[in-house]
């Protein structure tokens, strides 16, 4: 397991972080999900701890709030000292039925700090993200709720999930100019199969130094092996009964296709290649793999060991590649004459 500093902080983390979205599901989507309970729970978790794993993320709307109870639970039952875990997790969807109940309003940031504490059972949350983007608060309000987090010492940094990248550029630029804690991480949707993320936001994050969480790096299922252009519902996975996030199937089983031969050669599984795939992308600090069983956190940890060759990261580049898309194109083009100069 190797350890990547958490964006322009000092701060390191695994870079396979677990994921606790499985946890505490029952009726409806999150049953579909993952419905996992305490002794299920504490069971993965300590086996991703002993594989080196540090970094756990979860969200106060998982499972209505059961995920981030059970997961400071299990924290608990396995005796996890404070310093060796960086917990994170997120706010923004509804919890309650009032008008308030929702967003990132300060009103409510301060409100859901306090409660996924409780329910964590900790002095302070390592990682606090926005876990989507609020059309009708102004930025300011929600940046300058979250730095009273961090000088409160509630919260030690924060984060940003499945935002623009507009918006993040923005967020940074008020940060700077106000004195406030600034976005160190965003957490996106990233995989092979689905490479949108490198259109905007990828050359935004290098250029400020944001860090990367992928999650659903195997495309909900999809990049499991499970499934195939002969019987697209194979299998037992997730995207059988919730069919998300969309993927392009076409291309997305062209990229299996190649998948399957550079897993061969590694006697890996595809699942494995998809995400070191992942772990070889510069920009990725941390892939979050969750799991329902033990045999598939057990063939995600394996994914660390697998090395691909420049041959066949060029392979698996050539397949999944973006079509060229304005300005990309142009602007590639226009500053082709300055790539030798530096």
């Amino acid at each position: 397991m190797r350890y990547n500093p958490l964006g322009q902080t000092g701060l390191l983390v695994s870079e396979l972080c677990f994921g606790t979205m499985t946890f505490g599901g029952n009726e409806g989507l999150w049953g579909k999900i993952g419905n996992l309970g305490q002794q299920d729970a504490d069971a993965l978790l300590s086996r991703a701890l002993d594989a080196g794993v540090n970094f756990i993320d979860t969200a106060n709307v998982y499972a209505e709030g059961r995920s981030e109870t059970i997961t400071g639970q299990a924290l608990k039952n396995l005796g996890v000292a404070r310093d060796e875990v960086v917990v994170a997790t997120k706010f923004l969807g509804r919890v309650g039925e009032g008008p308030n109940a929702t967003g990132a309003s300060r009103y409510h940031i301060l409100d859901q700090a306090k409660k996924s504490l409780t329910r964590l059972q900790l002095d302070h949350i390592d990682l606090y993200q926005i876990h989507g983007f609020d059309p009708l608060t102004p930025i300011e309000e929600t940046l300058e709720a979250l730095d009273t987090l961090v000088r409160h010492g509630h919260v030690r940094y924060v984060g940003v999930s499945n935002w623009a990248a507009w918006q993040i550029a923005k967020a940074l630029g008020i940060s700077e100019r106000k004195n406030l804690a600034p976005f160190r991480s965003l957490q996106a949707y990233y995989t092979i199969a689905g490479r949108d993320l490198e259109r905007e936001i990828v050359p935004l994050l290098t250029s400020e130094k944001v860090g990367l969480m992928v999650w659903s790096p195997l495309a909900g299922g999809f990049l499991s092996g499970k499934y195939s252009r002969d019987d697209e519902k194979s299998g037992d996975g997730r995207r059988a009964t919730f069919d998300f996030p969309p993927v392009d199937k076409d291309r997305g089983y062209a990229v299996i296709d190649e998948m399957r031969k550079v897993a061969e050669a590694h006697s890996a599984s595809v699942a494995q290649i998809a995400l070191a795939w992942l772990l070889h992308q510069k920009v990725v600090t941390s892939v979050i793999i969750g799991a329902k069983r033990m045999d598939q956190l057990d063939d995600n940890l394996a994914a660390v060991e697998v090395r691909l060759s420049d041959d066949e990261l060029k392979t698996l580049d050539q397949v999944s590649r973006l079509a060229p898309e304005y300005p990309g194109w142009m602007l590639e083009r226009q500053s082709s004459y300055r790539q030798g100069e530096f």
